[in-house]
């Protein structure tokens, strides 16, 4: 069966290509294709243990079994300050977020900003409070702007702020930019992607307080596989 290999920044060059196209057997796994790159690019090997490693645009598991038309995508940790990432008691503003994106070639940024509402399944809300596992989350917020570089090569940075603690009605509670060169070159969908995938894998909480009582909001999405090998 057919598998295509994409790679990115120093493996690209490693390999002296970003796409390779290989054949596994049935059954194969993705640890097997992996010690056969590193077979024939031996300098894959000492690059290890700070490859990430994709399947079909998710994070996967060497033991992972591979079948035809698989994409396999081997990157190095998303490059970028730890301001991009973060998590903060402070009130949030869009701009110091955007700048954070912007370089002399950004072309394009779009953004996100999460407010508070005052409704909720038909509930007046009268404030919200947020809770995070921060060191968990900063890491997680990492994967995510890893996984949008995957599916969107051409984004150029990532910066992702949430907000924490007591947050009233019409406050920002999260900020999201994403640049690249060009408008054309995903960052609207990575945007889009971002906000979508935070709300499954960061691990943030929010509690609504209404006139009622109060009540914690969870989701539904159990991750079985949340780290990358």
């Amino acid at each position: 069966m057919k598998v295509t290999v994409k790679l990115f920044a120093r493996l690209r060059e490693v390999a002296g290509s970003g796409q390779l196209e290989r054949v596994a057997d049935e059954g194969a796994t993705l640890g097997d294709l992996l010690g056969r790159l590193r077979a024939e690019f031996p300098a894959l090997e000492s690059a290890a243990p700070r490859t990430l490693v994709a399947l079909n645009h998710e994070f996967a598991t060497p033991d992972s079994l591979l079948h035809e038309g698989d994409e396999v995508a081997l990157f190095p940790p998303v490059s970028g300050g730890s301001d991009h990432f973060r998590v903060t008691h402070d009130p949030l503003s869009a701009d110091p977020v955007i700048r954070a994106v912007t370089r002399p070639h950004t072309g394009a940024v779009v953004s996100f900003v999460g407010t508070v509402r005052n409704v909720s399944g038909g509930r007046a809300v009268a404030h919200l409070e947020y809770e995070a596992y921060e060191g968990m989350a900063v890491a997680k917020m990492q994967q995510l702007a890893a996984e949008m570089r995957v599916r969107w090569p051409h984004v150029a940075d990532v910066a992702i702020v949430q907000r924490i603690g007591h947050l009233e009605v019409g406050e920002i509670a999260v900020v999201i930019a994403v640049s690249s060169g060009h408008r054309d070159e995903g960052c609207f969908e990575a945007c889009r992607y971002a906000i979508d995938r935070l709300k499954e894998i960061v691990p943030i909480w929010k509690k609504e307080v209404t006139p009622e009582g109060e009540e914690w909001i969870e989701g539904d999405h159990l991750p079985q596989s949340p780290s990358p090998s």
